[in-house]
């Protein structure tokens, strides 16, 4: 009677491993199944923003003014440069790396601020409710980057 007892437990728990690992594979391929769905019917926008910035109109003029500052920076520290010490120019040195940076930032601000209202404004056209860095995206998505940039260009 021992023997028969063993037995069938055996058997009653194989059943339900068996039942388990079913379960976990049909719930395994529903989930994955609704993901792919899910996917090709996403609201989730890609742009790639560097291209983006790239082919901004006003990026050449931001670039040549933020050169010729540099090069007025640069002039402007040989000459007052000269007859400092070390630390002084160290010091010289990096106000005048703190005053180019803010210069940049200054000039890029704008660009930024252009190119984010476009994502936002091609995003709620094409009813997306997230918009990511196309880098951060492995896969999907819709990609709006032409959109911006041609919404940009107007």
């Amino acid at each position: 009677m021992v023997r028969l007892q063993k037995k069938t437990v055996k058997i009653v728990s194989v059943v339900i491993a068996l039942v388990f690992v079913g379960s976990v594979v049909a719930l395994a391929l529903t989930q994955s199944g609704s993901g792919i769905a899910s996917a090709a019917s996403s609201n989730v926008g890609v742009v790639d923003y560097r291209q983006v910035g790239s082919s901004h109109p006003q990026l050449q003029s931001a670039n040549a003014e933020m050169q010729k500052a540099v090069q007025d920076a640069q002039k402007e520290f040989e000459e007052k440069s000269k007859n400092m010490s070390d630390q002084e120019k160290n010091d010289y040195y990096q106000q005048t790396q703190q005053r180019l940076q803010q210069k940049n930032q200054e000039l890029m601000e704008p660009i930024q601020k252009s190119i984010e209202e476009n994502v936002k404004k091609v995003a709620e056209k094409k009813g997306l409710s997230v918009v990511l860095d196309k880098s951060a995206v492995v896969y999907g998505g819709t990609d709006i980057t032409q959109d911006v940039i041609n919404s940009i260009s107007k």
